[in-house]
Parts: C-alpha cells; structure tokens; sequence
C-alpha cells in the first residue's frame, strides 16, 4: 500500500495539509474554507470521504478559518487541545471535539499521529508526525526555532514539510514595521530559510525522499530565492514548494515491502483516485 501526500494550501492565507492511504487520512490543519478545500482535494482526485479526521496544531486563523465549515458538513471529529479550542473561538459540536496529548499517539484507521509541543506564539503550539507502515510523515511550520523535538523528529521522517518562512535579508530590508520584523524572527515566531537549511543539513534522516518548503511569506521570501538556497544540498531528497496559491500534486509513497522501501526515493508526483 502507498501513502498519499499533498499540500492543498501554506501560508499565512491559509494552511492545510493532507495526508492518507488507501482509505484513511487526515488534514493537519483547516486554514482554508471548506468550498476550497472540496474543490483542491477534487482537482487532485481526492476523496473527501477518505478523511477520517482533522488535527489543529494551533489557534490561529490560518489554521482553523475552515474547520467550522468542514466539520458542520462533513461530520469529521476534530483533534485540538483545550487550551487551543479555548483561545480559537471555534463553534464546535461538542461531540465532534477529541484531545490529544503530546506524545502520545492517536490511531485514525491505520494511521498513527503523534503531536509533539513546539515554539511558536500560541498558547498550545504543536506539530504532528503521521506514520503509516514504517514511513514517518511529519508537518513541520509555525516553529519559532529548532527546538530538540523539532530536531528528534524531523531526524525521522521520510516525507516532511519545513517552513522555510522568511529570507533574513528580505525581512531586514523589507516594509514591515521594526515590532513585527521581531516577532516572525523571534523563538517564538518563524523559520528563516537559513534556519530551515540548517536543520536539513544536519538532521535529515539518511532516506529523507521529498522535503516541501511551506509556509513562505509573500513578502520576506519567494519560491526561487527558497528553492535556490536548497538546491546546492538537497543530494538524493526532492524538494518542492508548498505554495499558497494552490494545491500541489499529490505524492504517492510506497510502503510496507521490502520492494517498497527500496523503492520509495523513485516516488514520483502524480494525481491518482482514491475514490
């Protein structure tokens, strides 16, 4: 069996991503409206049926604008802390609503997700690790700094998406005021390109196959400055932006043989039906 990969939005317009098999997966994150995420996920051949659950990693609108929508319609259950769901003002059947621990895994069908707390300025902020037959997926943005569960778990995945928000000098010679150049590059705020290179660098696992750049800034960054820091070390990973303007292509991952693992570096991008 194979794992399904997109990202249908990233960025502070919107973030979503998705994450599944043959006939269970999840969204990480509900940052867009639920009419947009229908259409992407049908453009890409993706069956919404197929979503078995959503996961917020924190408060903020570009998290959490479209999950009221979704889970009105489509009666998914929705994995948010207490303190998130708390400060997100999000208008949520209770019956919908689960928690999560750090930590600790959740099972949706054969999925496993495990959260694990990060820096960034919201009150609960974690990030997710999705693993599926030995193939560890994990969604990495909102990351005020490389913290060490950030660094232990991005060391373990196959497949990740990494914020590269922000290039240092854009931002320095850019048009946002003097307060909010400090929050984004604070420990509390984004990853620079430069910080994100880094953390490949040093902490990408051996089989690291594909590598999204997400969550880049409109102003303090752009695809080309981001792909061309990468390009000099990306080696054997694929590295792809995750853009906030449409969905990606869906990546299709191999796993659990013998032939898959050895396969899985050949993964190739391509829309394919999960109906």
């Amino acid at each position: 069996m194979s794992l399904f990969i997109a990202s249908l939005n990233s960025g502070s317009n919107g973030n979503c991503y998705y994450i599944g098999n043959d006939t269970d997966a999840v969204l990480i994150d509900a940052g867009i409206s639920c009419r947009e995420t229908e259409k992407r996920m049908k453009r890409l051949a993706l069956d919404i049926k197929n979503v078995k659950a959503i996961f917020i990693s924190h408060e903020h609108g570009d998290h959490i604008s479209g999950a009221e929508a979704l889970l009105k319609k489509h009666r998914l259950p929705i994995f948010i802390t207490a303190a998130t769901l708390g400060h997100s003002r999000l208008r949520i059947d209770p019956d919908l609503v689960k928690g999560f621990r750090a930590n600790q895994p959740v099972s949706v069908g054969d999925l496993t997700v495990l959260a694990f707390p990060k820096q960034h300025d919201a009150i609960d902020p974690h990030s997710f690790v999705i693993s599926y037959n030995g193939v560890n997926i994990g969604v990495f943005t909102d990351i005020g700094s490389p913290c060490s569960n950030v660094i232990n778990h991005f060391s373990q995945c196959h497949v990740a998406f990494l914020e590269a928000n922000y290039d240092e000098h854009m931002l320095e010679n850019g048009r946002y005021p003097i307060h909010l150049k400090r929050r984004i590059s604070g420990d509390k705020g984004h990853l620079s390109n430069n910080q994100a290179l880094e953390l490949f660098i040093k902490h990408k696992h051996p089989e690291l196959s594909l590598l999204y750049l997400s969550h880049l800034s409109k102003d303090n960054n752009s695809p080309h400055v981001a792909l061309e820091i990468f390009a000099p070390y990306a080696e054997d990973t694929d590295i792809v932006v995750a853009s906030r303007y449409k969905e990606t292509p869906v990546y299709r991952m191999p796993t659990g043989s013998a032939e898959a693992e050895a396969d899985y570096r050949m993964a190739e991008p391509l829309q394919m039906s999960l109906f």
